[in-house]
């Protein structure tokens, strides 16, 4: 037996053989090419054929994993679109006489590089994305397929790395687990993983001598057992038992109330990015939306998305959601989500930039066009409006003027809209600062915990070199949470947590006995916190957090 370690990214135990997952031999000779005009008409042929397999990779994604983790094969699909990228390989071609295949892989690598090298975390992470979609057209043009082929047996997918476009083309139904060296915990490839439920480990330094033999993967304490022993996997197997029994007993819990056995009530909400999400909100029975990511309407589209599109969409939630809350986010572009259009200057530090409501405050027409559309649709539903990235009293009460100024032309046009409580995002340290004084502005706060720990602690949450040393459960960010829990309540604010610490189940008691009000989750996360939340009794929890507890006066 051979016993490996890893960081998992996604809990569950996956027992099968290994298929070491290798890409298609990518060495690309240089010709000379005679008639270049006929070169240049196979590369958009191949480019063509590329777009086509792309559309169709989006739609199977959005159908598997939803809207919001397909919309990497529309990044994709605008990157083979690029100027810079087409002209630097029709000229190679073109001034070098050479076959588009060695056009392909030369601007290729050249791009790549050239991401790989900038001072930007967002332009870093597009390096694997021009990989991949120059391997996609070197492919075409060679004559090969790309990946995906897996074979016809069920399989643990061993591989160096797999691009978000290999990971989707594999038969879900024969995925067992994936196991990967390179990768990092919030790469498309993880973040596909985890939504389709798929035990991963990444950071292992793989074999090819695995190929064909038997394995475990232990997605709980991040293991990979190549031959394992007998004893080793009957306990694999009892547990694989245990997490169907259980996931069979989850879905008993639909319908029951978040409440603990000691009476204390907690709404227990879910996150989604698109309409598309509603169907797992549903199925998973939460008691309403508490994060719909709105920026993905100005992601998914190529130019702003106007009043009416904003509305429509707003209005199906609101009405598909049956009078259960809907609290909208609004735009939150910027940092690592970018849209073109936006026309934003390059930053040296984007997460600390100009983005979400800043840029709303400045471009006020966008952002009244999407407060018109959240207003009208609130006729429809329950809708509440949260506003991120604040960071002073001021922001929030420019806020109110253009609220009031929208709903005065509201008025003058006789348009109908509903009560909405407003609130605001607490993901800045200075917001956890002054939230007494915000609190006495607004309905309620949420608290976004991946960028309040990444501010607090001032890491790059998308730098995987520093994924050892992020540390959620800092006492300096349960530290925060336990304040602007405090100063909320005594301000007249419910609070909520918004950010993916909300799912961490080994904190729920934490942050019921502070006395949080709401947890948002993934869809899939809802009913396991409700069995978490109906087996505890709040005054048998001795907290072991001393280290959280903080002086009122602070």
């Amino acid at each position: 037996m051979e016993v490996y370690t890893g960081k998992s990214i996604y809990k569950g135990i996956a027992i099968g053989r290994i298929l070491f997952y290798q890409k298609g031999e990518q060495s690309v000779k240089r010709t000379r090419i005679e008639d270049t005009a006929s070169e240049i008409g196979r590369y958009e042929a191949a480019r063509q054929k590329a777009m086509e397999q792309l559309n169709a990779l989006y739609e199977k994604a959005v159908k598997e994993v939803g809207e919001m983790n397909a919309a990497v094969f529309e990044v994709h699909a605008m990157m083979l679109e690029d100027d810079d990228y087409v002209d630097s390989i029709i000229n190679i071609i073109e001034t070098q006489q050479v076959n588009a295949e060695f056009a392909v892989a030369t601007t290729g690598d050249n791009f790549a590089k050239m991401f790989a090298d900038m001072d930007d975390d967002y332009f870093r992470a597009r390096a694997a994305d021009v990989k991949d979609i120059s391997e996609r057209l070197v492919n075409i043009l060679s004559g090969r397929e790309n990946g995906g082929d897996i074979g016809e047996e069920p399989v643990i997918i061993v591989a160096d790395d797999l691009a978000p476009s290999e990971t989707v083309q594999m038969d879900k139904e024969k995925l067992l687990a994936f196991v990967t060296e390179h990768g990092s915990a919030n790469s498309h490839t993880a973040i596909l993983a985890r939504t389709m439920n798929i035990p991963a480990l990444i950071g292992v330094q793989i074999r090819e001598a695995w190929n064909g033999r038997l394995a475990v993967v232990d997605g709980y304490s991040g293991t990979l057992y190549v031959d394992p022993e007998d004893e080793i996997l009957s306990q694999m197997k009892a547990r694989q038992e245990e997490d169907i029994r259980a996931r069979e007993l989850l879905s008993e819990l639909k319908g029951k109330e978040d409440v603990t056995l000691d009476g204390k009530s907690i709404r227990l909400y879910a996150n989604i990015g698109s309409v598309k999400d509603i169907a797992s909100v549903l199925a998973n029975d939460a008691a309403g939306i508490g994060l719909f990511r709105s920026e993905f309407l100005y992601l998914e589209s190529s130019d702003y998305p106007d009043e009416e599109t904003q509305f429509q969409t707003y209005k199906t939630v609101a009405e598909n959601m049956a009078g259960k809350k809907v609290i909208v986010r609004t735009l939150d572009i910027g940092a690592d989500k970018q849209a073109d259009y936006f026309q934003i200057a390059h930053e040296e530090n984007p997460a600390m930039g100009f983005r979400a409501i800043r840029i709303c405050l400045e471009r006020t027409e966008i952002f009244k066009t999407q407060l018109r559309a959240l207003f009208r649709a609130s006729a429809y539903g329950n809708i509440a409006i949260m506003y991120p990235m604040i960071i002073s009293v001021d922001e929030v009460r420019r806020i109110k003027e253009i609220v009031a100024e929208v709903k005065r032309e509201l008025d003058e046009q006789g348009i109908a809209y509903g009560e909405v409580e407003q609130g605001i995002m607490i993901e800045t340290p200075a917001a956890v600062m002054i939230s007494d004084l915000l609190a006495e502005e607004v309905d309620f706060f949420s608290i976004g915990t991946n960028d309040l720990t990444q501010y607090t602690l001032a890491i790059d949450r998308q730098n995987s070199k520093l994924d050892s040393i992020y540390d959620s459960h800092h006492p300096a960010v349960l530290r925060m949470i336990r304040q602007t829990i405090e100063n909320g309540h005594q301000h007249g604010c419910w609070v909520g947590i918004c950010g993916e610490l909300g799912a961490d189940m080994s904190l729920t008691e934490t942050f019921l006995d502070m006395g949080i009000d709401e947890l948002s989750v993934s869809p899939s996360f809802v009913l396991p916190i409700r069995k978490k939340i109906r087996e505890m009794d709040l005054r048998k929890i001795k907290t072991k957090w001393s280290l959280v507890k903080v002086n009122s006066t602070l």
